[in-house]
């Protein structure tokens, strides 16, 4: 087995692991649900769930990788002594960030044609040839399939280079990328007459808004957003050093997250209010609502409208490859270690089984359409048993298992790197993750089946 390799910085810690948390939910779910939630109120709600579930969720997450120094399903088989209950936490972890990377590269591939198009300045058009070219696009029987691979075997290659030469050296690269375009196209949205509407529409708190439903789709934002239970942060926190400081990191890339996903809504908004546009959430924000809006709202200068848009589709790519770079690790590690294989090998082996899955999830919104399970089209299936069910399964074991059964001296040692880092917030930390986080995640899986 090869040697495992660390990250070489604390910047390539924070913004390796920040771009696992960045995503495309970050554009198309949570601008979207603040603008619709009372605005600086949701935020402000959100904010407090990222204190009171995503921070202590991330730290227990960093203790047992950091600690193994191994895959999660080594990881939390070596901090159980060996007991096979807990070592399922693992595997659960890496079966749901594969079966999410499989139908993740689908929509990834979409982003990737659609900067590609927005390149040669195919998306130009009214709003009716928009929504035919997503249709006729989205169906096709081949050229999905091919987008989705293509996108696999270009997280394939950052993550064949190893930790810090590939999935470090990727991240310093693409994360300040991201933010200069997201930056950028915030400033071109912003300066749009009429925008002030938007701005206010995404910022303004309205507190009449929030309930307690509100809340809880906050809490399962703040859950979802941070990368909760996939093992993909106890995967990169395997190769953290001893010295880096748990609790400061997992607020640092908190931060982060939530600073990219509030630009994301100042690149929206303002540009929709502008045109007079809706915007709904999901991929037909991104595929469909967003090309008519920049192109009805730089319609007096295309070329900064043909600009804005390839901007866009370059950050929806960016944002996507630092969370399949991330996903792709969690198998890679798990195959290369329990199997004996080298990085290479071991990378290929993910790399088809997602290829596979792909190309299956795409056909079944496509030309495959019976391509189904229990009466969901094969994508969908895969993104409700692991939104649904595996994610909120996995975050929720893990909190039993730092909570109740992990050592509570070793958890002392660990998150105040044997005491060389401040102690005075571990106990909020430790009756957080025994009390807190548990009830936080019931709480969402109940939500989400409606019984709350």
């Amino acid at each position: 087995m090869a040697h495992r390799g660390n990250f070489g910085s604390k910047l390539g810690i924070i913004l390796a692991t920040a771009g696992s948390a960045v995503g495309l939910g970050n554009v198309w779910r949570f601008p979207f649900m603040a603008g619709h939630n009372g605005g600086a109120a949701f935020i402000i709600i959100y904010f407090g769930c990222i204190l009171l579930l995503g921070i202590p969720g991330m730290v227990s997450e960093f203790i047992i990788g950091r600690h193994s120094q191994a895959n999660a399903a080594r990881a939390y088989h070596h901090i159980s002594g060996g007991r096979k209950l807990w070592r399922m936490v693992g595997y659960l972890g890496i079966l749901t960030a594969t079966i999410i990377l499989g139908f993740y590269a689908v929509v990834a591939g979409w982003c990737l044609q659609y900067l590609y198009a927005s390149l040669l300045g195919h998306l130009n058009g009214d709003a009716n040839y928009v929504i035919d070219y997503f249709r006729s696009f989205s169906t096709h029987p081949l050229k999905p399939c091919l987008w989705a691979v293509a996108f696999l075997l270009i997280t394939h290659t950052v993550v064949s280079r190893g930790v810090q030469k590939g999935i470090e050296r990727a991240s310093k690269l693409l994360m300040p990328l991201l933010m200069v375009l997201l930056v950028t196209i915030v400033i071109a949205s912003c300066l749009l007459p009429g925008s002030q509407e938007g701005i206010e529409f995404l910022l303004k708190p309205d507190f009449s808004k929030v309930s307690s439903s509100v809340m809880l789709e906050a809490l399962g934002q703040a859950f979802f957003s941070l990368s909760l239970g996939t093992a993909c942060l106890c995967t990169y926190a395997s190769y953290f050093k001893r010295d880096t400081n748990l609790l400061g990191s997992a607020m640092q890339i908190a931060l982060l997250d939530t600073l990219i996903a509030i630009l994301a809504g100042l690149m929206i908004f303002p540009a929709a209010f502008s045109v007079g546009v809706e915007p709904d959430s999901g991929p037909s924000l991104v595929f469909i609502t967003l090309p008519n809006v920049f192109q009805l709202a730089f319609a007096s200068i295309p070329a900064l409208g043909y600009i804005i848009g390839v901007l866009f589709y370059a950050l929806l790519v960016f944002a996507a490859l630092t969370s399949t770079i991330s996903m792709h690790e969690i198998g890679t590690a798990f195959f290369s270690e329990e199997f004996h294989l080298s990085r290479t090998k071991a990378v290929w082996v993910l790399t088809i089984i997602c290829s596979l899955l792909a190309i299956g999830c795409s056909l079944s919104v496509g030309a495959g359409d019976k391509i189904a399970l229990l009466g969901l089209p094969l994508l969908d299936f895969c993104d409700y048993i692991t939104a649904q069910i595996m994610l909120p399964m996995g975050a929720f074991f893990t909190s039993l298992f730092v909570g109740w059964f992990v050592d509570q001296q070793l958890l002392h040692d660990e998150f105040t790197n044997n005491g060389t880092v401040s102690t005075r917030f571990f106990r909020i930390y430790q009756f957080a993750v025994r009390f807190v986080v548990p009830v936080c995640i019931a709480l969402i899986f109940l939500h989400q089946f409606g019984i709350l």
